[in-house]
């Protein structure tokens, strides 16, 4: 197995250690400025951009301290058969570059080198990496995509495998990773995640609404199910609907309604409001109230009646004949146990 060519620098040129070591002093004052600069900025947009604009600002951020021409930046699953990949953002980089990294990442060694070091920031040269006959294949796809050089960075979480990293490719053939490069990454990652973990929480709280103190809980997950972040609230009743429920993934039938494009999800204590954004599936929980239990037509017809409309008005409009409609409404009441249209607005404010 071929190793990471880490190319150790001397941090300071000159010939006299006094020298040396004044330099030494500069270019770290200098740096440190950098990086309290780069860090500040990072966490302040954290809050400020939307997810869909973060992930890009955040690397043009970190391109003055440490340059590279493009990226992607992703989450997966480490298995025996490689990563398995739940969300990935591209920087600088078409979707194509995806579908032709399956058709030789067989070939890929310096794939296999981070999955026996995935917590580990390491630096690759793809000529002497990927130098190998076999590997031909491979090399012209680091040609067409320009991936001369590049530095991945992981995160790993030991107990589930899942891990969270970051690849930066560098186009010209010249433009060698460097071991002061590779330790700044490695020291910048942290802070990375956690500014884009940050960043989606804040985005989380305004997309999903939990109004507090009537129990309601939220939590953010990966097309894959994997929760990314869930609250007390929500925790609480996931364990309450399914027995044995432990996570970190979302119960079955939760990921099951999402992968067919349903909004909701209605348990015997709960119901989900569920929807995709930016590749993350974004919950609301909250306990089950009467206004759960109206069939889709039904709860079409008791948002018209909340909404002044008579049954004829609602029968035009839905193309069905009037009786119809007033059955519906008779029933509806009913079932919320209510006898007014105030006392129905506030059974679906219920169920919003």
């Amino acid at each position: 197995m071929l190793r990471p060519r880490l190319r150790p620098e001397t941090a300071c040129p000159g010939p006299g250690k006094v020298r040396q070591r004044g330099a030494c002093k500069r270019e770290n004052a200098a740096m440190h400025a950098d990086y309290s600069d780069l860090l500040l900025c990072l966490y302040r947009k954290s809050h400020e951009l939307p997810v869909a604009h973060f992930q890009d600002e955040a690397l043009n951020l970190l391109k003055p301290v440490l340059p590279f021409d493009s990226a992607m930046w992703g989450c997966a699953t480490l298995t025996p058969g490689g990563i398995d990949i739940h969300a990935i953002h591209l920087h600088r980089q078409p979707v194509e570059m995806l579908q032709a990294y399956e058709e030789v990442k067989h070939l890929d060694t310096a794939a296999q080198a981070v999955g026996m070091r995935p917590s580990e920031t390491l630096a690759f040269d793809a000529q002497s990496w990927f130098g190998g006959r076999q590997q031909s294949a491979l090399r012209d796809y680091g040609r067409r995509f320009e991936q001369s050089h590049f530095f991945i960075g992981g995160l790993v979480n030991p107990d589930t495998r899942f891990t969270r990293w970051l690849t930066l490719f560098r186009a010209r053939a010249d433009a060698h990773c460097t071991e002061s490069e590779r330790l700044r990454l490695a020291g910048l990652l942290p802070h990375l995640q956690q500014a884009l973990e940050l960043n989606r929480l804040t985005h989380l709280k305004d997309v999903v609404q939990t109004r507090g103190g009537d129990g309601t809980g939220s939590a953010l997950a990966d097309s894959r199910g994997m929760i990314h972040h869930m609250d007390a609230i929500f925790e609480h009743a996931l364990r309450n609907e399914w027995a044995g429920w432990q996570g970190p993934w979302l119960p079955a039938a939760v990921v099951v309604a999402a992968q067919r494009g349903e909004q909701r999800v209605v348990g015997r204590t709960l119901a989900i409001k569920q929807f995709s954004q930016h590749g993350l599936l974004w919950l609301r929980v909250r306990p089950l109230c009467a206004a759960d239990a109206l069939t889709p037509r039904e709860a079409i017809v008791a948002r018209l009646t909340a909404m002044g409309l008579t049954h004829k008005q609602i029968a035009a409009r839905l193309q069905r004949a009037p009786a119809t409609v007033r059955n519906q409404i008779r029933s509806i009441y009913d079932k919320l146990g209510v006898a007014n249209v105030a006392a129905l607005v506030e059974a679906l404010r219920q169920a919003d």
